[in-house]
């Protein structure tokens, strides 16, 4: 039976209730004294000393109740702590002030191979000064690589505190790598996932959609294809969220951004030792950190030739070495590349690996221009404002419908990142509510003549009128035919007979 016993606390009463335990020689598996509380576990106390010890309890004075509870305070806490360390899925330690194990949970244990408690924790580590280094430096180092059972794990440290600052351990988790990626994906997380990132309703774009949704499930290389600032990125994102591989870590690396050297440090790390200045214990790379999820590999077509027989190596059985390293890494992670670049006429030049882009292009996907979007121009438009509006905090303002035939018109050489910023320099010179065409001419837009003479226009439908006429006499010169250009413009060739007599262009037997 466990028993709880609240009192007034006064002088001596604790030694008073002790003693009158004591006097009875009750079998006690525990007793717990938190004043004006005392738990009392006795599970061989029958009813009639129950009855007897509860009445003995009551006549002392400052003693308020006595009744019967399901379990201890401290019971509840080391069940509650077991559980806390059960449910931990890193290997966790408890480490004293002298460096032995006090603690460690179930996930350790296993990693282990037996309870290490009450062992020093050099017998765990192959570091011969880790130990030595964390005592030293109170627990508080920075996380560093480790050798646990053959295992390349991330160490992180954090100190305990007694009384008056007193250092009384430290706790020690050991992280895969690939944890540490989770983190570092988390913090590129977009608000829009899937699908839903990639804004737009023309029919390219359904098009497009319509394939990544096909290829995201296909567990194989996948070459995205595009322009400069086409959205390629955001492609490869929406790849791997719609994957198998959703919750596991997605990281890039932009292969034009960075040196040879350090390119190859970022993606397969290095050993300890490697170079000067390296981290001490090594640092893994964008493979180890994505293990089980994605790597995108943006402008791979810029990778050096040293780098492209690097990577066709790991592509061709999924082992790597790092950098001053000579212990092999297996992980799993599926490689999304994008480039802007005609690798196969590279591999032509032989400036890239044929074999390599074989193995690249399994799978692939051409993101189509801006230009080819002209639906999605002024939707994108509207949503670039929206989100510059929030970004620079100025009041919500929006584009006048003068400015939707120059926007419309814009061949955007930068395509969605120009039109972006285009929007994001208006929104921030504009002062008024509403942005007209001298406001995107001030934000950089380059006018052609063509564009210049929609400034003149003085109404919507004016505008709409120019720009469609001039569409068609482009178009007409290169689809002479009312069906033939019906089917490039996705409507009726009635409609556009109609509107080629509108404009008085010479018309064609179909």
């Amino acid at each position: 039976m466990r028993i709880h016993v609240t009192f007034i606390d006064r002088v001596g009463i604790t030694q008073e209730v002790l003693a009158l335990l004591g006097a009875r020689n009750l079998n006690l598996d525990a007793v717990e004294m938190i004043p004006p509380n005392v738990y009392i576990d006795a599970p061989t106390l029958s009813q009639a000393v129950l009855d007897e010890l509860n009445h003995a309890l009551l006549r002392m004075d400052g003693v308020q109740a006595v009744e019967l509870v399901d379990i201890l305070p401290g019971q509840r806490r080391h069940l509650q702590l077991e559980a806390l360390l059960a449910a931990m899925s890193d290997p966790v330690l408890a480490v004293g002030p002298d460096g032995h194990v006090l603690l460690a949970n179930p996930t350790l244990v296993s990693l282990y191979g037996r309870e290490p408690a009450g062992e020093p924790l050099s017998s765990l580590f192959a570091e011969p000064d880790l130990v030595q280094n964390l005592i030293d430096k109170g627990f508080r180092l920075p996380m560093r690589e480790v050798s646990f059972q053959g295992q390349a794990l991330l160490l992180d440290a954090t100190p305990i505190s007694g009384g008056a600052d007193a250092l009384v351990g430290g706790l020690l988790t050991l992280y895969p790598p690939s944890r540490i990626g989770e983190r570092l994906a988390s913090l590129h997380h977009d608000h829009a996932e899937g699908l839903n990132a990639l804004l737009g309703k023309s029919p390219v774009l359904k098009q497009l959609k319509a394939r990544l949704h096909k290829l995201a499930s296909l567990d194989a290389p996948l070459l995205i294809q595009g322009e400069t600032g086409t959205g390629k990125e955001l492609v490869a994102r929406a790849c791997h969220t719609m994957s198998a591989r959703r919750d596991a870590p997605f990281l890039a690396l932009n292969c034009a951004a960075l040196p040879e050297s350090l390119a190859e440090s970022e993606l397969f790390g290095y050993s300890a030792g490697a170079f000067t200045g390296a981290q001490r214990g090594g640092k893994p790379g964008l493979l180890e950190l994505s293990d089980q999820g994605t790597v995108f590999l943006d402008e791979v077509g810029e990778m050096s030739p040293y780098l492209q027989a690097k990577l066709l190596r790991f592509l061709s059985d999924g082992c790597f070495r790092r950098v001053g390293g000579d212990r092999e890494v297996h992980v799993n992670v599926r490689m999304l590349c994008a480039t802007h670049r005609n690798l196969e006429r590279m591999v032509g030049e032989g400036s890239f690996r044929e074999d390599l882009y074989y193995r690249l292009n399994v799978l692939n996907l051409m993101v189509p221009p801006l230009r080819e979007r002209g639906q999605d121009i002024l939707l994108l438009a509207e949503h670039f404002l929206r989100q510059a509006c929030t970004q620079i905090q100025r009041s919500p303002c929006w584009l006048a419908p003068a400015t939707h035939p120059l926007l419309l018109g814009n061949r955007w050489a930068g395509n969605v990142r120009q039109l972006q910023n285009v929007i994001f320099r208006a929104a921030a010179i504009s002062e008024g509510d509403v942005i007209d065409c001298d406001g995107l001419e001030l934000a950089g837009t380059a006018l052609s003549s063509q564009q210049a003479d929609a400034l003149e226009v003085t109404s919507l439908e004016a505008a709409v009128q120019r720009f469609e006429k001039s569409l068609l006499e482009k178009f007409y010169a290169a689809y002479p035919s009312t069906r033939q250009l019906a089917v490039r413009l996705q409507t009726s060739h009635t409609a556009i007979g109609q509107r080629l007599r509108k404009y008085g262009i010479a018309n064609r037997s179909s």
